[in-house]
């Protein structure tokens, strides 16, 4: 190896070292200094080349200003999790394989880690041995695939090829939402065709769950979304009451769990789940509970042919062994990183109960958060039933101001959402680095935030 790409290299370690290292100390969202030093990027464009020593200098030391500290323990926005070491560790590593994980003649270890993944994958969530997979970007490119899959399939049962003869004079399929469909599976539908306002969607109850009862009956190709997790109560829609009442061969279930399908891991939350494992499709992200480096999702399907047939291609220069699982057949992309290695190093390391433990831990303190917020006299707008707590601290202008000056604090960072018509903080606990004393740290910020700002 040359010596000048040794000790870029090392460097690259030192300096990623260094930065993970002042997580805990760091602002959790950079002030207007930080932005600053990151305008330094912003250098004359480089007609010659440069030195790529001073290059990555000036990267790190510019860029890591710029950053938010979502690796860090005090991060609850928008369901992030945090890289655990072990996951970051083997993104270096398959970064320094520099792998193609289209096939398996462009990465044998690639190709055999992803089918190990996602057997370890379907045990966990307790989902037939026999479903097919793919590792996506994350849940939309996951309900992308998903919902291609259930559009092959539906269409095909009444005589219709979409992937040869396409959308054009194809019969209708219809599509049942909840009035609270995460805005991913509705880009997925419009990236399909099959538009993201002509679905029926159906009212929740105050805490986001599909009433079944308003699900029409049936009728032709059907498919049904349902969520486990809502993005900001946290609640499951009645999954086993849906597939009981409208489960047919012309109906696919498709369960959106971007990050509620890891509660399957937990004995103590997996009832939430009931029945999910006869559904037809599901999505979930590893980079959120799982806590592994962007970008991280994977789709799980039933029935494999329908996904295979959804994503599959054939030309005559991609050679792969025949008999053997071929990720590119499954995914939407055929060239793309090996993300499946830092999936398999997060289940190895941690096993069930590792994961199980995330789980439970973050759940904790999501039911700390509420009861001291409660005590404290501010309203919590949410069943509290996993990591999820929306608060209000009285009128719509005094939540937003709190929510404004608990960002620019820098202790922690939580977001804000419109809940039931109602201005909400979001605390979102997803990361495995949080603990006890972070949620202290955290929680005394924002009492102390919250009583500064009168009404």
């Amino acid at each position: 190896m040359d010596n000048n790409f040794r000790k870029l290299l090392q460097k690259a370690c030192a300096d990623s070292i260094r930065y993970r290292e002042s997580l805990e100390e760091r602002r959790v969202f950079p002030d207007s200094k930080m932005f600053d030093d990151m305008a330094r990027l912003d250098m004359p464009f480089p007609e010659k080349p440069n030195d790529p020593e001073k290059i990555f200098d000036l990267l790190s030391r510019a860029g890591s200003q710029g950053t938010v500290a979502v690796a860090g323990p005090r991060y609850f926005g928008f369901v992030i999790g945090g890289s655990t070491p072990i996951t970051l560790a083997a993104n270096w590593l398959a970064g320094a394989w520099d792998q193609n994980c289209a096939m398996d003649t462009t990465s044998p270890v690639a190709a055999f880690v992803e089918e190990i993944t996602l057997k370890w994958s379907l045990k966990l969530f307790g989902l037939p041995s026999s479903c097919g997979g793919a590792f996506v970007t994350g849940a939309t490119m996951a309900g992308f695939t998903c919902l291609a899959a259930a559009r092959g399939h539906l269409l095909n049962r009444v005589g219709w090829n979409v992937e040869k003869q396409g959308l054009f004079g194809a019969p209708n399929i219809n599509v049942i939402v909840g009035e609270e469909i995460h805005i991913t599976m509705l880009k997925a539908l419009s990236l399909l065709g099959m538009g993201c306002e002509r679905v029926t969607k159906i009212p929740t109850d105050s805490m986001g769950r599909m009433l079944a009862d308003k699900i029409p009956k049936p009728n032709g190709p059907t498919i049904i979304c349902v969520q486990a997790g809502d993005v900001n109560a946290g609640c499951f829609d009645p999954i086993d009451q849906v597939i009981n009442e409208f489960k047919t061969d012309d109906v696919w279930i498709h369960v959106d769990g971007a990050y509620g399908l890891w509660v399957l891991t937990s004995s103590k939350y997996k009832h939430l789940g009931k029945g999910i494992e006869r559904a037809d499709s599901w999505l979930v992200d590893a980079h959120k509970w799982l806590n592994v480096p962007y970008d991280s999702g994977i789709a799980i399907v039933k029935k494999v042919e329908s996904l295979r047939s959804a994503m599959s291609i054939s030309t005559s220069y991609l050679k792969s062994t025949p008999g053997k699982r071929q990720p590119s057949e499954y995914t939407p992309e055929l060239s793309r990183r090996a993300r499946g290695i830092e999936v398999w190093a997060a289940i190895a390391s941690l096993g069930r109960e590792g994961i199980a433990d995330i789980v439970e831990r973050t759940c904790t303190h999501a039911q700390k958060a509420a009861t001291h917020l409660t005590k404290a006299g501010y309203k919590i707008l949410n069943d509290v039933v996993i990591n999820q707590v929306l608060v209000s601290f009285g009128s719509d202008e005094k939540t937003q101001a709190v929510i404004k000056a608990i960002q620019e604090d820098g202790t922690c960072w939580c977001g804000g959402t419109k809940w039931k018509g109602q201005t909400a903080m979001r605390i979102s606990i997803c990361s495995w680095a949080t603990t006890d004393e972070d949620m202290d740290k955290s929680l005394d910020a924002i009492m102390r935030i919250a009583k500064s700002i009168k009404d």
